[in-house]
């Protein structure tokens, strides 16, 4: 039970910014870390759900508040809880695959901690589209919304223990050769059946429209990392990570506007 307790507090201080008590990182306590993953998704769905029914009641108790204040706010929630730990794996990607450099050249720029044009370019649109995407939500569809932040979560965890890495150091190959990988996989996998079925139950088409969004960005995801940088990193699990979020948000919002 120690390294299951030590494997959720290292997961939360990886990938959140909730306050956990220190635990040492061993390969014994970091066994069973992508199992609870998506937990931290969880925290960020439930915070999110919590905001939109707070706005709800703001409402009703006269609180006016522009909306553009709470859509913003439910932008900000995952970059609050997690630091911004995934965004910034998106920002490396992009200034990675807008260098249009050998692959070699694309993994040195991962690894570089200086953000390219490209990368604040990206974030600004992500950003926007992200405000825009947001300003259309509804009770409906951030019930949806909110489960898909473990979605995200699940996939890319499945990601780190699937696919091959792109270096033999650094997070993902960490996690990955220390990863109690058969009990983590059948984890992920559950957790992976059991949202699927969740996610249409509560939205129905809405819950169909994201888990496909889901589908496509996940094999685009694969078919990327091995072609432009012959296998996966802790950046690259980021990004899809943040591509992934974002589609189906909006997909789920499209689907919610024409049924």
């Amino acid at each position: 039970m120690s390294r299951v307790w030590n494997s959720f507090k290292i997961a939360f201080a990886m990938y959140s910014r909730i306050p956990m008590p220190r635990s040492e990182w061993t390969e014994e306590n970091i066994s069973y870390a992508m199992c609870f993953f998506p937990w931290v998704g969880v925290v960020i769905g439930a915070v999110s759900y919590g905001i939109f029914c707070l706005k709800g009641l703001a409402c009703e108790q006269g609180i006016l508040l522009n909306d553009l204040f709470w859509t913003a706010l439910l932008v900000l929630v995952p970059i609050f809880i997690t630091g911004g730990i995934h965004m910034d794996g998106f920002l490396d990607t992009q200034d990675a695959l807008s260098s249009y450099q050998p692959k070699e050249r694309r993994l040195e720029i991962l690894k570089d901690s200086h953000a390219g044009a490209f990368a604040i370019i990206s974030c600004a649109v992500y950003m926007v589209l992200y405000l825009g995407v947001y300003s259309s939500l509804t009770k409906a569809s951030i019930e949806v919304i909110a489960l898909s932040f473990m979605l995200s979560r699940t996939l890319s965890g499945l990601s780190v223990l699937t696919f091959p890495q792109a270096r033999k150091k650094g997070l993902v190959a960490t996690f990955s050769q220390n990863a109690a990988k058969r009990t983590s996989k059948m984890m992920l996998m559950g957790y992976l059946v059991i949202l699927c079925v969740v996610m249409v139950f509560v939205g129905r088409w809405m819950g169909l429209a994201a888990l496909v969004a889901a589908g496509l960005t996940f094999l685009y995801y694969y078919r990327m990392s091995m072609e432009k940088f012959g296998g996966i990193t802790g950046d690259l699990a980021g990004y899809f990570l943040q591509i992934c979020e974002l589609l189906m948000a909006l997909a789920v919002v499209i689907v919610d506007s024409l049924v």
